[in-house]
């Protein structure tokens, strides 16, 4: 199994020369961030969803300098921030504008979407994204956070589980 989650991952040394990750410096070299532990990728795949979600550009950087910060997998960090990706984009901001109008008791109806304008006529995506505001930001957060959090027990449960069972098929071939 970690044989083939190291083949999925990008390697060392293609992260350590991105030049988008280069500001991190030496603390990329640390041992502990590239090796596949319990710990390890349960908080690289709960850091990468979190900002996967939470911030809609320079995921990557800051998922990564978490991880550094937290002695996280950097390349589990990484990869899962494609959580958030083209084809995902529009569903994940609709249902947490959705989620976020509903705690705040807006409508949620998409009318300030649609009233906004530029000068020439149309809304820019900044404008038209800047109008959801606060049911937006909210919807975010919490749909962020729960999900590395779920990410992280789900992925820290399966990993015990699996050794749970290694274990007793071991005990069970040795008894008899």
């Amino acid at each position: 199994m970690k044989q083939r989650l190291k083949d999925l991952l990008p390697d060392a040394e293609r992260v350590r020369h991105n030049r988008w990750l280069r500001w991190i410096g030496p603390a990329l070299h640390h041992p502990q961030l590239w090796r596949i532990t319990r710990r390890g990728v349960a908080i690289g795949v709960a850091l990468g969803i979190f900002f996967g979600l939470l911030v809609p550009i320079a995921q990557i950087p800051l998922s990564a300098a978490a991880a550094v910060a937290l002695r996280a997998n950097i390349p589990t960090a990484i990869a899962s921030t494609l959580i958030t990706n083209p084809v995902t984009f529009a569903p994940i901001y609709y249902g947490a504008y959705h989620l976020g109008a509903m705690l705040i008791g807006d409508d949620g109806s998409l009318q300030n979407l649609q009233s906004v304008q530029t000068e020439n006529g149309e809304g820019g995506w900044i404008e038209r994204i800047a109008a959801l505001g606060k049911p937006l930001l909210l919807g975010l957060l919490i749909l962020a956070s729960s999900m590395g959090a779920l990410a992280y027990l789900l992925i820290s449960g399966l990993w015990r589980l699996k050794i749970a069972l290694a274990w007793r098929r071991r005990r069970q071939r040795q008894s008899r």
